[in-house]
């Protein structure tokens, strides 16, 4: 009989944090897939990250949720159905059981780069959660405005993309889209602390839940992974 491995996180809740992080991804598309890596972390038993995309206009953006892990046999490199690592959390054991592997959506092979990454700047989330709701808000009511028979996902994605392409007035250098990310995920919190990074085309906004990734241009060296990070 084979025994179906598992990963045991080390901190307290974690599980349930993982849980809460995929119900909003499969909000989004009940059919998404994640791609999952945990790697060795000096002085740690390792660490996981879960990459899930989410199709927000016709540009989607990848959202990372790490945890630390107690123990690690070996590296882990996974593309699985987000439903399916659902349902092997194990919220009370706080232990992930790793499902089989799916055939990948083509972003799980167009990750950020490993390295290479510059601090852009730390935006308040004050300054931010604000912003976001407004442009909500605006999407909101210019979308009711279109006429019901023109009202298409094409139309609407059209409007998503032009609102949230706008730069981010606290960070010129991140888009909105990014932010617009980490609210529906449940990153962007008004009191959590939040730091922008830039490596070749892509831009990262951090908080401490976890992380979007957003590709603003070509970006050499693209697919190589992203080493998790809080």
């Amino acid at each position: 009989m084979t025994t179906t491995p598992s990963l045991l996180l080390a901190d307290a809740g974690e599980g349930a944090d993982l849980a809460a992080f995929l119900v909003r991804l499969l909000r989004f598309d009940r059919a998404a897939a994640v791609r999952l890596q945990a790697v060795a972390a000096p002085a740690e038993g390792g660490v996981v990250a879960v990459f899930g995309r989410l199709p927000l206009g016709t540009t989607g953006v990848l959202a990372v949720r790490t945890a630390r892990l107690a123990e690690l046999e070996a590296a882990v490199d996974l593309t699985v159905s987000a439903g399916q690592l659902l349902e092997a959390v194990d919220a009370e054991a706080n232990t992930v059981r790793l499902p089989a592997p799916v055939t990948g959506p083509a972003w799980a092979g167009l990750l950020p780069p490993r390295t290479g990454w510059e601090l852009l700047g730390e935006p308040p989330a004050i300054e931010v959660v604000p912003e976001v709701t407004a442009a909500v808000r605006e999407f909101r009511e210019r979308s009711e405005a279109v006429p019901e028979h023109h009202r298409t996902r094409a139309v609407l994605d059209a409007l998503a993309d032009e609102i949230w392409a706008r730069p981010l007035a606290a960070l010129p250098e991140l888009p909105l889209r990014a932010a617009h990310a980490a609210y529906v995920i449940g990153f962007l919190k008004p009191a959590a602390p939040l730091t922008v990074h830039r490596a070749g085309g892509w831009r990262r906004l951090s908080a401490p839940a976890g992380s979007i990734a957003v590709r603003t241009a070509a970006a050499p060296g693209a697919g190589l992974g992203l080493s998790p990070l809080r």
